[in-house]
């Protein structure tokens, strides 16, 4: 990120003079309320700092921890000042500024570029607000330069206010903005891609099918360097295409499985589940006969919170619709494979909402049940380091074969996993 980079559909293709008006942190709470102050924003420009109150030695006020709330979202704020009618929304960063670094404030890291507009829905629900980017606004994130600027303000002023939100648990004063202009030309191009299937016919039961998914896409080039994506999502691309090559294997040597697999290689990931959603819309087998859904997203390393001899793999949303489908993938676990199920990214309330974050959401979303095995989230995550020398090849093969042994448990059992009544 230079200057800024925006998201949406601009409305400032000739220059037109900005109606700013700062607050705060953007956030509207029982709590903590920047909008108390500035009820109306109707067609105005909103400025708001990225994250959420802190103290400088990395602890929140909303959620009282050291891990930021929902609200440490721009996505969520700039949902928010639309509901409100704002025009747009621009997010101030912190990045790259020493005096924040130093204070413990949170840092942006680089932003990919170009923006996209996205043509697929945008879930409204609280956890995915802070996922997306929220269509029907203008969303600019601007470098901590380009913010200070816009406010106006001194570096000290902008420290002064976000530790006195914190130790007064209420927003201060707000700054006032400066006088300026947006002229943001915009291109729009449209962009095709295609999903991945491969469909292997069951033998009794083939009118059912279980599908085993992963993304292809991933970040492509950024500023001339190549993001290879070999654990996101390379790891669960190859895996997906190992388990095809195991069932094909099965059913020529006449142990195909009764119902039929779906080996679905999903588009658009990484620019909101754009693959899975359409697919979900588009199936090849109605959803009604979709029996579950495995996706494996990222399975070649080895996690922070893991050391480096560590047989395990995390485990989300196998119990969220079906209790039964959890039990059986734990019983695969039990008599093959015996990695430790972690089941930390499967709590509602645990930050990362990865439950949210990969294709088999767009299944949940139609009460089909799902799995999504993940070996958890690295320091080459979304970063041009994410390259084949990092990838753990044994642990990639330990967690495919539990895929395998859950699949094959589905494909072959008498009756489908039982999903819970809302």
């Amino acid at each position: 990120m230079r200057d800024f980079i925006g998201f949406g559909i601009s409305p400032f293709t000739t220059p037109t003079a900005a109606d700013p008006v700062f607050l705060g942190f953007g956030i509207e709470t029982a709590r903590y309320n920047d909008y108390a102050s500035q009820p109306d924003v109707r067609g105005k420009d909103v400025l708001v700092l990225q994250g959420e109150p802190t103290d400088g030695r990395g602890h929140y006020l909303l959620s009282g921890s050291s891990q930021e709330s929902s609200w440490g979202s721009g996505y969520r704020k700039a949902a928010l000042a639309r509901d409100k009618g704002a025009r747009s929304v621009v997010v101030i960063t912190f990045a790259g500024t020493t005096q924040f670094e130093a204070m413990g404030a949170p840092i942006t890291e680089e932003l990919a570029e170009p923006a996209f507009a996205l043509a697929a829905p945008v879930p409204q629900d609280e956890r995915t607000l802070a996922e997306t980017p929220p269509e029907g606004i203008s969303l600019y994130i601007t470098s901590f330069d380009l913010g200070l600027a816009m406010l106006g303000a001194k570096v000290e002023a902008l420290q002064n206010y976000v530790l006195s939100s914190y130790s007064t648990g209420k927003p201060p004063k707000p700054l006032q903005p400066v006088p300026f202009t947006f002229s943001i030309p915009q291109k729009q191009e449209a962009i095709t891609s295609e999903n991945v299937l491969g469909l292997l016919e069951g033998t009794t039961k083939k009118d059912e099918l279980v599908v085993i998914s992963a993304h292809y896409d991933h970040l492509g080039t950024q500023h001339d360097t190549i993001y290879n994506g070999a654990d996101d999502d390379g790891s669960g691309t190859s895996a997906v295409l190992a388990l095809a090559q195991a069932f094909a294997q099965a059913k020529a040597a006449g142990q195909g499985p009764q119902r039929s697999l779906l080996f679905l290689l999903n588009t658009g990931e990484e620019k909101g589940l754009l693959g899975s959603e359409y697919y979900t819309s588009h199936p090849v087998v109605p959803l009604q006969s979709t029996i579950a859904d495995l996706n494996i997203d990222m399975v070649g390393r080895t996690d922070p919170r893991h050391n480096s001899k560590s047989e395990y793999v995390y485990v989300i949303g196998s119990d969220r619709l079906s209790p039964e489908l959890h039990a059986l993938n734990e019983a695969a676990n039990k008599r093959y494979t015996h990695l430790k199920l972690d089941y930390k990214y499967n709590e509602p309330n645990d930050p990362e909402q990865l439950y949210t974050r990969s294709d088999h959401y767009n299944f949940a979303k139609h009460r089909i049940p799902v799995i999504f095995y993940t070996s958890g989230l690295h320091q080459d995550y979304h970063k041009a380091t994410d390259d084949v020398e990092q990838i753990e090849f044994d642990k990639l093969e330990q967690r495919a074969r539990l895929v395998f042994y859950t699949a094959w448990d589905l494909a072959n059992r008498p009756r489908r996993p039982a999903v819970m009544v809302k």
